[in-house]
């Protein structure tokens, strides 16, 4: 997304971009800023989406397993994220310890290639909240 796109984005009243919807400040902003915790392995998982379009290295190393996380992370600049598609989840609701989450992120460069990235992702609970763990 462009700089003015993300900024639009930020101030909370525009659709998500995890697409549920919702207004960002009520879905994946209020797990990003930590007002909320996502409730399950999907709610984490599309606010790791948002935040690779938004530019949120922060969220995505916090919602990241202790034992599968970088030391850092870089986004690629270049790479802007547009769609996200959720195939399917298993386990990872409100009481459940794991879950996995089958997904496609749709994205561009800027110049113009598109492509996807699919994913099963595994997420687990640690002190509680959902943290995301590795592909599967």
């Amino acid at each position: 997304m462009e700089t003015a796109e993300v900024t639009d984005i930020l101030r909370g009243a525009d659709r998500c971009p995890c697409g549920s919807g919702d207004t960002y400040g009520s879905c994946c902003g209020a797990i990003l800023d930590g007002s909320k915790r996502a409730p399950t392995a999907e709610a984490l998982m599309r606010s790791r989406y948002t935040a690779f379009c938004v530019g949120d290295v922060d969220h995505l190393l916090a919602s990241w397993h202790p034992d599968t996380r970088p030391a850092e992370l870089t986004l690629d600049a270049d790479t802007r994220f547009f769609l996200l598609v959720v195939h399917g989840t298993s386990g990872g609701g409100p009481f459940d310890a794991t879950g996995r989450v089958h997904f496609t992120a749709h994205y561009r460069t800027s110049a113009g290639k598109r492509g996807t990235q699919e994913e099963d992702s595994a997420f687990t609970r640690v002190g509680g909240r959902w943290v995301y763990v590795d592909a599967l």
